[in-house]
């Protein structure tokens, strides 16, 4: 059984006349009341999800360590004992350096992207008084995903980090290396922080009657940091008509038809540009990131038919879960576990590693 869900809203409360607000509960309706005990139910599931994976990691941990005890017993001297060590040795240099390498490059085109050379991409992080901790935290790992597709993408963005104070910041700061990403941080609003621009910025909001055909380098393209549950409709809408800045909308329903809201998280409304941008095809972008469950069914049997890879994606609940979490390393080549990160200096794109290692293994799960 299911605990029972607290079915009660908090409705903001008119101003009293010495300034103090009263309080005033009301019932949710029947359909809000289902749509918690599902947020309930999928939360329970996302976690069930993710102890059954954390378990099979380690029971994949202790079969390479028996099977390589397994190996350096069965060495017929010590001369070959050795020698397999030395070889296991010099496989986890190699990894370590191609690593490394990968990181370099990565650095590098970021680097250049922040100089002038990336599209603009601002995420507004200035609702974070009208999010739960929990809330918070979740869009905290949705803009660590942001940063690491952005670094494997071969020409990634130049992304700026608006509103970036209080709260958020601190969740911000638990992110391994955050100190480190290379982007524009801001702890004003971007129209304040980009006030010069304004007439380039363009707030992208599923409410916008717009709709955008083309990513035009010179406009900044803002995205909304709410992670609401749906409570603040239209809010995104709002602030962009009252800042006099211009409004647009992805052309999701020229492509596809969504078997739900037309909101997305912030890391698939990102890495949907970052995937036009590299492809210009926004119904490439679309199937490639938008998770098959807010997809038609008919459209998506369609998009399958259509694409030779047979792409697999997981569930948008889990793109926003365990991609802090690092798998441990291998054995090390004397027969003892491996540290984490011997070559880690923080760099989010390890956890980025970790992430495409994840959706790979759904893939052939699929596959299979």
């Amino acid at each position: 059984m299911h605990e029972k869900t607290n079915l009660t809203r908090t409705k903001t409360p008119p101003k009293m006349e010495n300034d103090q607000c009263a309080p005033e509960t009301l019932p949710l309706s029947k359909r809000a009341q289902k749509r918690l005990v599902k947020q309930k139910h999928q939360e329970e599931k996302k976690a069930a999800r993710k102890a059954a994976e954390k378990e099979r990691r380690r029971l994949d941990l202790e079969r390479r360590r028996r099977e390589w005890e397994a190996e350096l017993a069965a060495a017929p001297d010590e001369g070959e004992r050795t020698r397999l060590v030395e070889s296991r040795r010099a496989v986890r240099r190699e990894r370590v350096e191609k690593r490394a390498g990968e990181r370099e490059a990565r650095i590098g085109r970021l680097r250049a992207a922040a100089g002038g050379g990336g599209q603009r991409i601002a995420v507004d992080l200035d609702f974070a008084g009208l999010m739960t901790p929990a809330e918070l935290s979740s869009l905290a790992q949705q803009i660590m995903y942001c940063y690491s597709v952005n670094g494997r993408c071969a020409s990634p963005v130049h992304l700026w980090l608006t509103g970036c104070y209080g709260d958020i910041e601190a969740q911000l700061k638990k992110v391994p290396g955050f100190d480190k990403w290379i982007i524009e941080r801001e702890n004003r609003p971007y129209i304040e922080a980009l006030q010069d621009e304004k007439a380039n910025m363009v707030y992208l909001t599923a409410d916008a009657e717009t709709v955008v055909d083309e990513l035009d380098p010179k406009k900044i393209y803002i995205i909304g940091g709410l992670v609401d549950r749906n409570r603040w409709k239209g809010i995104t809408m709002k602030k962009a008509t009252d800042q006099g800045i211009q409004s647009a909308r992805l052309p999701i329903t020229t492509y596809l038809k969504m078997s739900s809201s037309q909101v997305l998280t912030v890391n698939q409304v990102f890495e949907i540009l970052l995937k036009f941008l590299e492809t210009k095809d926004w119904k490439t972008a679309f199937f490639k990131v938008i998770p098959p469950r807010k997809i038609s069914e008919s459209e998506e049997v369609a998009a399958v038919a259509a694409d030779d890879e047979g792409d697999g994606k997981e569930d948008g609940e889990d793109e926003e879960g365990d991609i802090g979490e690092r798998e441990e390393a291998d054995i090390g080549g004397d027969g003892e576990k491996g540290e984490v990160g011997d070559d880690d200096e923080g760099d989010v794109g390890d956890v980025g590693d970790e992430i495409e290692r994840k959706r790979q293994r759904t893939e052939q799960s699929i596959d299979a």
